[in-house]
């Protein structure tokens, strides 16, 4: 067919044309979204639903509490954490930093210490589950030991949402952000935080607070929240916003507590599994091992990628990872999450694992 006959043909029907097209998504089904993300928390506060991925709002959190003159304790349990202390000092608070080794869990014991010690600490943040490292902290007692300090909390739940229990008004959390990319098995370009009464009051009280900013939560509250919830901002993320409601309704139809089962029932099998084939986990208590990731140790001799990758060529599908940074060598990574958190996926896994160390 020439150019000019093609051009001339009606185009064939694309697979995603029914996405194009749709009616706007009013304020009203925007406001019915953030009920369901507040139903998921089991929380009374404010749900602020941000229009990026999960840093957006994590970033957003931190240049809002923290100000000149503020004390921050930072927990590092992983990579996060570590990120999460550069924006504090660009915020220009003190931190803190309890860092804690990426294989373990902080224990709220560790808290009470560094907050005795710091009684000037105003501001605390912590990582639920790091899907990097495959280790979890106990956020309810963390919790319970912050708000006796009357520092304000905020939790990095990305990983946590869905795969194991997350109430955060209940366990003092100021500020929960959470995404749909892991456990939910939704999408990532958008992302919520609940945010208490208190941290509202910090928020608005901190000059440095950003305004008329992506990163301003104090535009939702005002523009958005203390409005009746009747006019947007802006221009919502539509097929994102779309897409978070209905793995909301999934997760709503097979049960929140199943989700969290089918979770907890993957890891076990992981890590089972990891150790018939003499592998190491990289978290070495099982009670500190996130229900997202099984991360391992590499045996001695073998690359991380290497094996990964091995372990790919003989199912393309699996969802194996190498660490990151300084562990992208020594550790590897089994994502059960989602979709993925699955006993059948878990079998696929390590069988692939198994040919690869094999080979």
């Amino acid at each position: 067919m020439s150019a000019a006959s093609a051009a001339a043909s009606p185009a064939s029907p694309h697979p995603h044309d029914g996405l194009l097209g749709l009616p706007p998504l009013t304020a009203a089904d925007f406001a019915a979204v953030e009920r369901g993300v507040a139903a998921l928390l089991s929380t009374g506060d404010d749900v602020v639903i941000m229009q990026g991925e999960a840093l957006l709002p994590l970033e957003a959190c931190i240049r809002g509490a923290a100000r000149p003159g503020s004390t921050a304790l930072n927990i590092v349990t992983g990579p996060y954490g570590t990120t999460f202390g550069g924006w504090l000092r660009d915020a220009g608070a003190k931190v803190v930093d309890l860092a804690v080794p990426f294989d373990s869990a902080v224990a709220a014991e560790q808290v009470a210490r560094a907050l005795k010690a710091h009684p000037e600490i105003d501001f605390v943040s912590l990582v639920h589950a790091e899907a990097a490292t495959g280790n979890t902290n106990p956020v309810a007692e963390i919790g319970e030991v912050v708000r006796d300090g009357g520092a304000l909390f905020m939790l990095d739940a990305v990983a946590s949402v869905a795969a194991e229990p997350l109430l955060p008004q209940q366990w003092g959390v100021d500020l929960c952000v959470i995404g749909g990319q892991k456990a939910m098995g939704g999408p990532a370009g958008v992302s919520a935080v609940t945010v208490s009464e208190r941290a509202w009051q910090r928020i608005a009280a901190n000059p440095a607070a950003p305004r008329r900013s992506y990163l301003s939560l104090l535009d939702w509250k005002e523009r958005w929240i203390d409005g009746g919830r009747r006019t947007l901002p802006h221009a919502p993320a539509q097929l994102e916003m779309l897409a978070l409601d209905a793995c909301m309704a999934r997760i709503a139809q097979e049960g929140l507590d199943a989700v969290i089962a089918r979770h907890r029932a993957a890891a076990a099998a992981a890590r089972e599994g990891a150790l018939d084939l003499g592998l190491s986990p990289f978290v070495s208590e099982a009670a500190h091992a996130a229900p997202v990731a099984t991360t391992v140790r590499t045996p001695q001799g073998m690359h991380a990628g290497e094996l990964v990758a091995a372990a790919l060529a003989a199912d393309p599908g699996v969802p194996l990872a190498a660490g990151g940074g300084a562990l992208a060598s020594e550790m590897l990574r089994i994502n059960h999450y989602g979709a993925d958190a699955t006993l059948p996926t878990i079998t696929r896994t390590l069988s692939a694992l198994s040919a690869a160390l094999h080979r």
